[in-house]
C-alpha cells in the first residue's frame, strides 16, 4: 500500500485554487511530456553511471580493504553519518516544510557520486580507497538509506509514516543490476572495461548537458520560484560542509593525507542521479512537485565548491614546492661557500 498519499504537498507552487479556496487540483510543475523526457534522461544516466561504476570495481581490491578495513570503515562512517546528519541540522536550522525536508534529508542520505572519483583524482588522492569507497557505499545504501531516512523522519510527524520505503529499496535494487553488469565487463572482459567508462561518461555527460537544458526550458521559471533562498543555501552549504568534516574526521582517526582527502571527496559528493531518480520515481509528481529538482542545484553546488577546493590545493602544492626548492638553493649556496673556506 503506497502511505504518499498522507504526505503534505509542498506549498502551492504546482496547484490551482479557485477564489473561494474551497477546491484544488493538481496542474503539473512541468509539461508532462518534458517530465517523462526528464524521468527517462535520468534513468539512462544512472544506468550509465552504475556500469561504468562496476567497470572500475575489482574484487580483489574491495577484499584488501575488507581485510584491513579502518580507512573504508572510517570513509563509511563519514559518508552515513556526516552528510544525513548535516541534512537533518540543516533542515531544522532553516524551518522547511516537512516534505521539503524529506527531499532534503534523500539527498544526504544518498551513496557517494561517480563524480567523487574524478574529484579524488584531481585532488591526488587514493584512487583504489575512492572506487571501494563508492562501490561500498553503493551497496551499503540499499539497508542504510531507508534505514537513516526512517531514524531522520521521525523528526516530520507528518511524514514519518508515509515516505514510500519499499519504493526506495526497489529502486536502490535496480541500480545494482547495471553495476553488477559493469563488474561481470570488468571480470571476464577486462579489455572493454576502460573504453566503456571512457565512452560511458561522454554519453553520460552529452545526455547530463541535454538533461539540465531541457530542465531550464521546461521549469526554468520554476526553479527561480521554488528556490527559496534556504533551499539556496542549504544547496550550496550540504556539499561544503561535507568537504570539511570528511576532511576532519579522517584527520581524527589520523589517516594519511592522501586518504584524507579522498574521504572529504567521497563524503561531499552525492550520487545526485540516483537522488533525481528515487525523487521522481518513488514519490507521486502531486507530492514532490518541483522539488525533484533540488538535486540539480546540488550538483551544481558539490562541483563548484569541489572545484575550489581542488584549486586551492593545487595552489597551495605550488606554493610548498616553490619554498622547498628555494631553501634547497639557499642550503646548496651555503654548502658552496663553507667548501670554499
Amino acid at each position: 500500500m503506497n502511505n504518499t498519499a498522507n504526505l503534505t504537498p509542498h506549498q502551492d507552487l504546482w496547484r490551482n485554487v479557485t477564489v473561494a479556496n474551497t477546491t484544488s487540483f493538481y496542474r503539473p510543475a512541468v509539461d508532462p511530456v518534458i517530465g517523462n523526457v526528464i524521468t527517462v534522461m535520468f534513468t539512462i544516466i544512472i544506468i550509465i553511471t552504475m556500469v561504468s561504476l562496476g567497470c572500475t570495481m575489482e574484487v580483489s581490491k574491495i577484499k584488501n580493504y575488507i581485510m584491513k578495513p579502518k580507512g573504508l570503515a572510517i570513509a563509511a562512517m563519514a559518508q552515513y553519518g556526516i552528510m544525513p546528519l548535516t541534512a537533518f541540522c540543516l533542515v531544522k536550522g532553516f524551518q522547511l516544510s516537512d516534505i521539503t525536508g524529506v527531499v532534503v534529508l534523500v539527498c544526504g542520505c544518498c551513496p557517494g557520486g561517480i563524480f567523487s572519483n574524478s574529484m579524488a583524482l584531481a585532488i591526488q588522492g587514493d584512487m583504489n580507497l575512492s572506487i571501494v569507497m563508492t562501490s561500498c557505499s553503493t551497496v551499503l545504501a540499499l539497508g542504510m538509506m531507508p534505514l537513516l531516512l526512517y531514524i531522520y523522519c521521525q523528526g516530520f510527524p507528518s511524514v514519518q509514516n508515509a515516505v514510500p520505503y519499499g519504493e526506495i529499496m526497489l529502486s536502490l535494487v535496480l541500480i545494482l543490476v547495471p553495476c553488477s553488469i559493469g563488474i561481470i565487463i570488468k571480470t571476464y572482459r577486462p579489455q572493454y572495461s576502460k573504453k566503456f567508462t571512457k565512452v560511458g561518461m561522454i554519453i553520460m555527460l552529452i545526455i547530463l548537458v541535454g538533461t539540465l537544458s531541457l530542465i531550464a526550458i521546461g521549469s526554468g521559471h520554476i526553479i527561480l520560484t521554488m528556490m527559496s533562498p534556504s533551499l539556496l543555501a542549504i544547496a550550496g552549504l550540504m556539499p561544503l560542509m561535507g568537504y570539511c568534516f570528511g576532511y576532519v574526521f579522517s584527520s581524527i582517526f589520523r589517516l594519511i593525507h592522501r586518504e584524507r582527502r579522498t574521504v572529504s571527496m567521497e563524503t561531499g559528493c552525492q550520487n545526485v542521479p540516483l537522488c533525481t531518480t528515487i525523487l521522481k520515481v518513488a514519490f507521486p509528481d502531486e507530492v514532490v512537485g518541483p522539488l525533484y529538482l533540488f538535486p540539480t542545484v546540488y550538483l551544481v553546488s558539490q562541483l563548484l565548491e569541489a572545484a575550489m577546493i581542488i584549486m586551492l590545493f593545487r595552489c597551495y602544492q605550488r606554493f610548498k614546492r616553490k619554498e622547498k626548492e628555494t631553501y634547497q638553493a639557499a642550503a646548496t649556496g651555503e654548502d658552496l661557500k663553507e667548501s670554499d673556506v
